[in-house]
């Protein structure tokens, strides 16, 4: 068994999935709404892929960042791909607002303020798996 984090599914829950991508769903009371879109195979740069394989994972990240946006309305997204704790290839997609503890700085950076403290409702759960299935696939 791997140390990695990403290959043994340590946190979230997938709400979307084909045998190459997933969509998982962080739950995190300050950011409603984090998606990582993870490679399931453990692979470490993007330019270790073929063209293919790299538009594929970028179209799942710009669909998630699409479908987060018509549901939340947020500020702004966030998308990053860091991997220097985990590298494993994986993308943050954010959903950030005014209210949350850190914007506008990243939400890794200087906390601001107390944060929102506001879940996913189940009926924005609900939406997100629908929409994400009609966006990708299956």
């Amino acid at each position: 068994m791997t140390s990695c984090t990403i290959c043994n599914l340590i946190e979230g829950e997938i709400i979307w999935s084909d045998n190459i991508i997933r969509v998982v769903l962080l739950d995190h009371q300050d950011y409603r709404g984090y998606c990582r879109v993870e490679l399931i195979s453990h692979t470490k740069e993007m330019t270790d892929l073929d063209e293919a394989l790299q538009f594929k994972v970028m179209r799942c990240v710009f669909k998630v960042e699409e479908v987060l946006k018509k549901i939340f309305s947020p500020e702004k997204i966030n998308l990053a791909s860091l991997g220097n704790k985990t590298p494993h290839i994986h993308w943050h997609v954010i959903p950030r607002f005014k209210e949350d503890p850190h914007f506008p700085n990243s939400h890794w950076g200087e906390k601001l303020r107390e944060g929102m403290h506001q879940a996913i409702s189940t009926k924005e759960k609900k939406d997100l798996i629908q929409l994400l299935s009609q966006s990708l696939g299956q």
